[in-house]
């Protein structure tokens, strides 16, 4: 009863979505009916609450193993942690589309519920381009991938979840990414809400801005979890291997940075009107791509889980209809929008541009190297490209991109000089070139991005607390932290994944029980390997002793995991975490002379990688709380 319940709901919600379509439509085409336009917030706020019923009915047939649901059946079991059980909602191809939708949904609704800082025509233009977003992944939902399909009989037990995502990071990473493609949803309307209405302005600005920064805020802590997941529990070693999937959540987040920065030009100085719509555009383009790459079955991946061509080509259909649609209006209304107020070659808007051009290279050195090997590969050759093409050509462009940043908050806005510049990078750039003196002297042996990368770590992370220079800290504007959190993140995980790739060890031995190895400055001793067993797994666990120099000892406990549903083998690595890196050791298989096989890592700073992501999303999170706040005050003031 409960997944018929939850069934009507989702088709009660995606008749909202067509009610709200329409009712944008005929606003927008008959101004004389104010009607039709109060009519679309309510509505829009119902389809948000219906959707979000729905996607808890589903919730609750994984929470209660109801087999006779084919979802649960194929992607859940009863003996399963109820941890992965309700999870495992969202760990499939029907789940997470159905999640997908319903922050969709809900977004809307907050929308219609809060926004009152745009004219009401553009406010009712972006509900209605955002009912027809949703309807479209509604029908792709109830046609072609329906979350509760019965099973007749259904089997008295089920599949079982993949083992590699029984993890806690799959309750915490695909949320916090939908949360960023939805926010990026949101922010597509808005531009299309603007030009359908000849509304590009500040004003449209201000209201995007908040919903830029939380899906910026948002990707950014999605990648980041999901990075150091895959890094923990695949067992490979490394924290990015420009997985396609991978680009596919990379790529959206590049536009949205490019993005984030262009409509704080045109809230606060009223230009980069063209460029603020396209990267909306462009943007949103990049989530429905990534949506397209994971579920499409064109990829083979973790990520990937659907396998039905009918459902990439309902992707595909949906991708062309919205962004093609998108393109075409801005074709045709591109000419109605006024140019903004204009500035010098030497201005903070400038460096902004500056910026946004080179996040720009970058994502399209990615897209092409994420879309060329899979046209190839529909034209019969078999091509792979990974970090040789990815490092050298997106990691150039990424340091003078850092450069950029790094001038950017140095500079006035509309105009500046040139020599002032360059007398207020002189600390920043000093503290480069000793580092990077240092670095050469040292290690003259690493990569050129390397040190390269470790100097331009400290001319960012310097320049990135430069805006603090000779102001009261209590006074300072809570964006402005902001800004100044989120460069220097920046700047410190440069700084990791320099040292890393720099610094690190690895090694692959075989050690019997009592033998010894050693990796970097850590002596390595295999005591014993023991069977062990778990909720619903069996392992073979390795007890480790590392030690460093003189230091105290350190138990490791890899293990080579057996899950019982479905039947899968798994690594599970041990990672110890010291202040300057981590010691990183996987368990392989025995040899016939009783040997254990060990990977041994020692990854000096890598840390850093993460602690930079987190610092970037807190930057994030500050600038929209600040925003929030500042507006909140504004219209207080003029009472007053």
């Amino acid at each position: 009863m409960i997944a018929e319940l939850g069934l009507g709901l989702l088709w009660l919600a995606a008749g909202l979505a067509v009610l709200q379509f329409f009712l944008g439509a005929n606003a927008l085409r008959m101004k004389g009916r104010p009607d039709l336009g109060l009519a679309i917030q309510p509505v829009a706020i119902a389809q948000g609450l219906l959707a979000g019923l729905s996607f808890l009915a589903l919730i609750y047939l994984f929470f209660v193993s109801d087999m006779s649901v084919k979802l649960v059946a194929a992607n859940s079991h009863s003996e399963k942690p109820l941890l992965y059980k309700i999870s495992g909602a969202w760990g499939n191809h029907e789940g997470s589309m159905l999640l997908w939708v319903t922050i969709l949904s809900l977004a809307g609704g907050a929308i219609a519920l809060v926004e009152r800082r745009i004219r009401e025509d553009t406010l009712i233009a972006t509900l209605m381009a955002q009912g027809l977003i949703a309807l479209g992944f509604y029908a792709f939902l109830l046609f072609s991938s329906n979350p509760f399909e019965r099973l007749n009989p259904s089997p008295p037990e089920g599949n079982g979840l993949n083992p590699l995502l029984q993890d806690p990071g799959l309750a915490f990473h695909p949320p916090t990414l939908y949360l960023g493609y939805v926010g990026l949803s949101v922010v597509f309307s808005f531009a299309v809400g603007a030009l359908l209405t000849r509304d590009v302005g500040p004003a449209f600005a201000r209201a995007m801005r908040p919903w830029v920064l939380g899906a910026w805020a948002f990707l950014t802590i999605g990648i980041t979890a999901g990075s150091y997941w895959a890094y923990y529990e695949l067992g490979w070693g490394g924290w990015w291997f420009w997985d396609p999937v991978e680009n596919a959540s990379l790529m959206p987040w590049l536009a949205a940075t490019a993005l984030l920065h262009s409509v704080t030009v045109l809230a606060t100085r009223d230009s980069l009107r063209a460029w603020t719509v396209m990267l909306a555009v462009v943007a949103f383009s990049m989530s429905m791509v990534g949506t397209f790459l994971v579920r499409s079955g064109i990829l083979t991946s973790v990520h990937a889980f659907a396998v039905d061509p009918e459902r990439g080509s309902f992707i595909l259909a949906l991708l062309l209809l919205y962004i093609g649609g998108a393109l075409a209006l801005f074709a045709l209304r591109i000419s109605t929008v006024r140019e903004g107020a204009q500035f010098e070659p030497v201005s903070r808007e400038a460096a902004l541009v500056l910026n946004n051009l080179l996040l720009t290279v970058i994502l399209g050195v990615v897209l092409i190297g994420t879309l060329y090997p899979i046209v190839a590969q529909a034209m019969g050759q078999q091509i792979s490209i990974g970090p040789p093409y990815f490092n050298p050509a997106a990691g150039s462009v990424a340091l003078l991109l850092i450069l950029a940043m790094a001038a950017g908050p140095l500079l006035r806005w509309r105009r500046d000089g040139f020599a002032l510049l360059v007398r207020r990078l002189a600390v920043p750039v000093a503290l480069g070139l000793g580092v990077l003196i240092a670095v050469r002297i040292a290690a003259p042996d690493i990569g050129t991005l390397s040190w390269l990368g470790l100097s331009t770590a400290a001319v960012a992370g310097a320049a990135s607390i430069a805006p603090l220079w000779k102001r009261s800290l209590k006074r300072t504007p809570l964006f402005t932290w902001g800004m100044v959190v989120a460069h220097f993140g920046v700047a410190v995980a440069l700084a990791g994944m320099a040292a890393d790739t720099a610094f690190m060890k690895e090694r692959l031995v075989a050690v019997a029980e009592g033998g010894e190895a050693e990796v970097g400055p850590f002596k390595v001793r295999l005591n014993a390997v023991t069977p062990v067993i778990g909720p619903n797994w069996t392992a073979l666990e390795a007890r480790i002793e590392a030690r460093r120099g003189d230091g105290t000892p350190v138990v490791l406990r890899p293990q080579a995991r057996h899950y019982m549903d479905p039947p899968t083998d798994t690594s599970e690595a041990a990672i110890t975490t010291l202040i300057d890196g981590q010691l990183y050791v996987v368990l392989g298989k025995v040899n016939e002379d009783g040997r254990w096989q060990l990977r041994l890592w020692w990854k000096p700073w890598v840390t850093l990688i993460w602690f930079g992501g987190i610092l970037i999303a807190l930057g994030g999170i500050l600038a929209l709380v600040g925003r929030l706040w500042r507006e909140r005050r504004l219209p207080k003031r003029d009472d007053q």
